[in-house]
This record gives structure tokens, C-alpha cells and sequence, in this order.
């Protein structure tokens, strides 16, 4: 008789930073009852034309998920909870989170109109759900109620921490719950699965007592308008710019839907300390320019949000000029240093002053340093180690460290590695099939299907489309049409290239025998084949054709 196994299994989020989705399973292999931690996004980039939302392959789990009896949330930040509304709903399992991360989510299911078991817990809850006994222990992030998750089984209990950092001075929500970590310490802890972010940079992140500090000083420096930028989840920093702002005498208005979104949910789940108050955009245009501070969404250049809308100065309800402040109270997460560097060009060509963190100490990281990843492995003492969160080289320098600190094994895992935890020594015992989905509009699909290939070529080589009218006798009842989207018209030595399409593509029709040009699939490869000739020549690519055939 096959024997209980704990298994882990990572579908996204190892090897890569974003779209988080993690799996343990417990039982025989033939029949192993799941709970998934964490369903989040990534966002598209110039590689995906035309998304904007990417997510890991459910396969796996959805051929199992009579099995998945539960999808476990750490915490709201985008790359842990963004596919809950495209994917829970097909789960069909209780989805668990604290109340801030389920009013996040149920914002997220309204506006795709979707429907979810959602089951609200406390901070430090304690559930059963199947052979897994789950216990929430609370930590500090970026964001409210980040939560690691204690997952007790017969053969042995496993931390998987999510995102976290150790901040000794939180300016909301409680600190670290050292205690409950060092009781599980002693309890004896089989395996670590741990965020690798930070795993490169040396000593602590630090601490937001500090920011708040640093951004109260420098708010009171500045005499124009303000506008001050970051990522909207990060409500602990809303509120030190709101205290910040008060201090200055400066009232707070803000702008960007994620931002009123988020401080939305923080005031209706009783998050927002008393006394944060904000000013409507019209009332701020009245007050003197000193007299404001306006906090925005789009410290990462995103084209939509707020900022962007004002650097182009195409925003209905601020403007900037000489003598204005913006203030980036964020970092550049890789990838996004073309968009913000454009930004802040455009916010200097309008005459603005630009502060950033390289500038000022106005922002910490809300992932751990190694002197925090020392602690926590001093704290838990697990056996294991296994790294998530995070790019390769991340993953493997997360390892080493962890060995040097005296754990018996580490194995930092890629998407669709199955690792047996117990029984025996940890290993890799088998692989999944793994990959991307996106969200091409309304459409879920996998990240290589037709359509987003299809997407690249064109934006790397444009389209040519040729029609063909071909009458009874298998002549051409017409000049061939020709279309030419994001390619050249012309060239230096052909005047129309068009016109030069079409005379090959006429003649290549009829170089074909006659039974052939009866061939729909005949006629269409030898003109796709004249016309990639033609634009080798002149241009040098090789654009998409796409062959229009109509009988007459």
C-alpha cells in the first residue's frame, strides 16, 4: 500500500518575481488532498503586446481540483492575490484571508463579476482543512496583515513565510510575531519555504520609522505644490505622508484609482488610524500651492496612473510647473527603468523638482535583508530550506546562505519541480507541467498560443495582407490588393512597394499550374512566398502575410 507523502509544489513565483502560486500535498501519490498558498500576477511587458495581466498555469491543479480543498492568501500585494478572481471561481474551494487581503480580493471579484467562498479570519488564526492544520502567525511587510502560514501535518511542519521583512518600529500594525516563530522553533520545524528577494543586499532593510521620519523633514523643506508618489498597497507609508503632510501644514488629496481603492479598504476594514483625512481634488485646486500635498499613484511609470496622466500634462485636476515638488517614495523595480526614466524626464521638462530614494532615505524595501533571513533561521531553526520568491540567482544564493547557517538541506526549486518534504530527505521527485497564462482582454489562454505569437511577429515586423479575386477559370478577376500595416510604403530604391507586392504576387499565381489555382492552400503558400521574397529584398524582415482568397 503506498504510503502518505508531504509534497511541495510551486507553479509560479520560483525563478521568477510575481505570479505566486504554491502547493502542498498530502496522502499517497495516487490520491494527495491539496492546499494552495497564494494566486497572484505579474504584469506584461514589451515581450507581451497588448496584455497587461500574466498568470501561472493552472493545469495541474484544475485536473485536480476535486482534490484542492482550500486556497490560502498571505497577504494583498498584486503578485500574491491578482488571479484570484480569474482563477478561484474554477477552483470552487474556500479561499482563507485576514479582512483587509479579502476586502482587496472581493473588490477584485466585483469588477469581473465573479463569486468566490470567501472565509474571513483573524490574525493568528488556527484551522483545519483536511490532514493540514494551518496557523496564520503575523509578520510586517509592505502592506497590512502580511501573514506567514504554519502548516502542521503527520509527517511534519513546514513554515512557508510568504513576503516579509523584521521591522522593530512599524508605523502600522503590530511587529513580528517572534514568539510564535521561536515556539515552532522548539516545536521543530521540518521545512522553511522562504521569500529570496532581498537574499543579494547585505544587513537590514530598515525600518519605516525611519522613512517617516526622513519624509516629514523633507516634505517640510519644499515651498510649491507636492506630489508625492508610491505604491498604493503600502498603507503604513499613505499614513507617514499623511502625518508628513500635516506637520507641513499641507492638506492631502488623492489621485489614482489603486490608491482610492486601497486607503478605501484600509478605512472600511478599520485599518486607517483616526484622523487621516483627505481633500477632494476640486477643493485642493482652491488652496494655496503650499498648502497642498497630493499623493499618486505611478512611482513605476505605469502609462495610466496618475502621474503619467500629469507628466503629460494631460491631467483634468493637477497641474505642475516651476517650483513643484514630486517626491518618489518607492524604488525601481527591475524592468521598469525605461518607464520611470521617461517619466521623470517629462516631470523636468516641466520644471519640476525630482526626489527620489537615491537622493533621500524616503524608502525601505518590505522584503528581508540578510541579517533579517539570519534571524528567521535563527528563530524557526527548520531542518530545510526551501528558497521561493524569487529570480535563479536568488533562489541558489538563497540556498547557500541557508546551508552556512546550519540547515541539513537546501533546494531551491523551479516552477513544476514536485519536492518530496517527507518521508525521508528531501528531493525532487518528479516535474509538472508549468508555464504562463494571460488575459488577452477577456480571454484566458496560454502565453503561447496563436494570437500572442501571431502579436509578436507583428510587432516586430508589421503585416502584409494580399487579396486575390479568382474567377471561374482560375485567372485573376483583379490586380491583387495589397494592405501593408507597420512596414514600410516605400524604400530609398521602390517608390511603391505595394505595387511591387502585387505585380510578384500576380505573377507567382500564375507560374502555378492550373490545377493548382484551384488549391486554396496552393495558391496562398506560393504567394506568401513571393511576397516574403519582395520585402527581404527591400527592407530586409520578414513581415506576417496573411493571403485573402475570393472565388468569382
Amino acid at each position: 500500500m503506498a504510503k502518505d507523502e508531504l509534497v511541495f509544489l510551486p507553479l509560479g513565483g520560483s525563478g521568477e518575481i510575481g505570479m505566486n502560486m504554491n502547493l502542498y500535498g498530502f496522502g499517497p501519490p495516487s490520491n494527495r488532498k491539496w492546499i494552495m498558498i497564494d494566486c497572484g500576477v505579474m504584469f506584461g511587458d514589451l515581450s507581451t503586446p497588448g496584455v497587461e495581466i500574466i498568470c501561472a498555469d493552472p493545469t495541474f491543479i484544475m485536473e485536480e481540483r476535486e482534490n484542492l480543498l482550500a486556497l490560502v492568501l498571505t497577504h494583498g500585494h498584486e503578485d500574491h492575490i491578482g488571479a484570484v478572481g480569474l482563477l478561484a471561481p474554477d477552483f470552487r474551494c474556500p479561499v482563507y484571508a485576514t479582512a483587509f487581503t479579502a476586502k482587496l480580493v472581493e473588490s477584485k471579484l466585483e469588477e469581473r463579476g465573479a463569486k468566490i467562498d470567501m472565509r474571513v479570519i483573524d490574525l493568528g488564526a488556527r484551522l483545519k482543512i483536511g490532514p493540514f492544520d494551518i496557523e496564520f502567525v503575523t509578520l510586517t511587510h509592505s502592506i497590512p496583515e502580511p501573514n506567514g502560514v504554519i502548516i502542521r501535518t503527520p509527517l511534519g511542519m513546514v513554515l512557508h513565510t510568504g513576503d516579509w521583512k523584521i521591522d522593530p518600529e512599524p508605523t502600522l500594525g503590530p511587529v513580528t510575531d517572534s514568539t510564535t516563530l521561536r515556539a515552532i522553533g522548539d516545536e521543530g520545524v521540518l521545512a522553511m519555504v522562504c521569500d529570496s528577494t532581498n537574499v543579494l543586499s547585505k544587513g537590514s532593510s530598515g525600518s519605516e520609522m525611519r522613512v517617516k521620519e526622513n519624509l516629514t523633514r523633507v516634505i517640510a523643506q519644499q515651498k510649491g505644490r507636492v506630489a508625492v508618489t508610491t505604491f498604493a498597497s503600502n498603507v503604513s507609508r499613505v499614513v507617514s505622508i499623511c502625518a508628513a503632510a500635516k506637520a507641513a501644514d499641507r492638506s492631502v488629496c488623492l489621485l489614482g484609482r489603486s490608491m482610492l481603492r486601497i486607503v478605501g479598504a484600509a478605512r472600511d476594514v478599520g485599518i486607517l488610524p483616526d484622523g487621516v483625512s483627505f481633500v477632494e481634488p476640486q477643493q485642493a485646486g482652491l488652496m494655496p500651492r503650499e498648502r497642498v500635498l497630493y499623493l499618486c499613484t505611478g512611482s513605476q511609470g505605469e502609462p495610466r496612473a496618475a502621474l503619467a496622466r500629469i507628466a503629460r500634462d494631460d491631467h483634468r485636476d493637477l497641474v505642475l510647473s516651476d517650483g513643484d515638488t514630486v517626491i518618489f517614495s518607492s524604488k525601481i523595480i527591475p524592468g521598469n527603468e525605461r518607464e520611470i526614466f521617461t517619466l521623470i524626464n517629462d516631470l523636468v521638462d516641466l520644471g519640476v523638482k525630482i526626489i527620489t530614494e537615491k537622493d533621500e532615505f524616503i524608502h525601505v524595501s518590505g522584503h528581508p535583508n540578510r541579517d533579517e533571513l539570519k534571524m528567521m533561521y535563527e528563530w524557526v531553526r527548520p531542518r530545510y530550506s526551501i528558497p521561493v520568491h524569487g529570480e535563479a540567482r536568488h533562489l541558489e544564493t538563497h540556498a547557500d546562505f541557508a546551508m552556512s547557517l546550519g540547515v541539513e538541506e537546501a533546494i531551491s526549486p523551479r516552477n513544476g519541480d514536485l519536492i518530496r518534504l517527507a518521508p525521508g530527505e528531501p528531493r525532487i521527485i518528479d516535474e509538472v507541467p508549468a508555464g504562463r497564462w494571460i488575459l488577452d482582454g477577456e480571454l484566458m489562454m496560454p502565453e503561447g498560443a496563436g494570437p500572442m505569437r501571431e502579436r509578436r511577429k507583428l510587432s516586430f515586423a508589421g503585416m502584409v495582407t494580399v487579396a486575390l479575386a479568382i474567377d471561374e477559370h482560375s485567372m485573376l478577376a483583379a490586380e491583387p490588393s495589397v494592405a501593408i500595416v507597420g512596414a514600410p510604403r516605400e524604400t530609398p530604391g521602390v517608390e511603391d512597394v505595394a505595387g511591387v507586392i502585387a505585380e510578384k504576387a500576380g505573377k507567382a499565381f500564375m507560374q502555378l499550374a492550373k490545377a493548382k489555382r484551384q488549391e486554396n492552400e496552393a495558391v496562398s503558400l506560393a504567394v506568401t512566398r513571393a511576397v516574403r521574397t519582395v520585402m527581404i529584398a527591400i527592407w530586409g524582415k520578414r513581415p506576417g502575410v496573411s493571403i485573402l482568397i475570393q472565388r468569382v
